[in-house]
């Protein structure tokens, strides 16, 4: 049996806080497309910082974690930094083209995982790190990876 090789990478974040959080109000048509077009965008970004760290393509099963340094040290939660991980992930999942009634959505992706689900992808919590005194926010990733 080959041996594997476990490879890591820390790509920085072009945010400074996160783009998308659980407590985005989004009741209204606009705000809806607002955030479609923001997750468009993410997924954009990380097209492009996969291609800048020349990460592998059709990896079976990695690990991504999020990590924020916020500029201040007020109470946060975690939880709330899903909706940007989903939109990281999905930009590093393949390209996908779904069918809809009145045409087609392309959602843009690198292809570094085959795909998005369990069996692919782990997300564990995002690590929120304490404040540095003078530094603005900012956020990065750590993936691992067998090859």
């Amino acid at each position: 049996m080959p041996e594997t090789e476990t490879h890591t990478a820390t790509i920085k974040l072009p945010w400074s806080s996160p783009p998308l959080s659980m407590n985005d109000s989004g009741a209204t048509r606009g705000a809806v497309f607002a955030k479609a077009g923001k997750i468009t965008e993410i997924r954009l970004i990380m097209i492009g910082l996969a291609r800048k760290a020349k990460l592998p393509k059709g990896v079976e099963r990695a690990t991504i974690t999020l990590h924020y340094r916020p500029r201040d040290n007020r109470a946060r939660d975690s939880i709330n930094l899903a909706p940007t991980v989903k939109a990281i992930v999905d930009g590093l999942t393949p390209q996908k083209v779904v069918k809809t009634k009145k045409g087609f959505n392309v959602h843009p992706g690198y292809g570094f995982v085959v795909d998005d689900n369990t069996r692919h992808v782990s997300t564990p919590e995002t690590i929120i790190h304490p404040a540095e005194r003078g530094k603005p926010g900012a956020l990065w990733l750590e993936i691992t990876w067998e090859a």
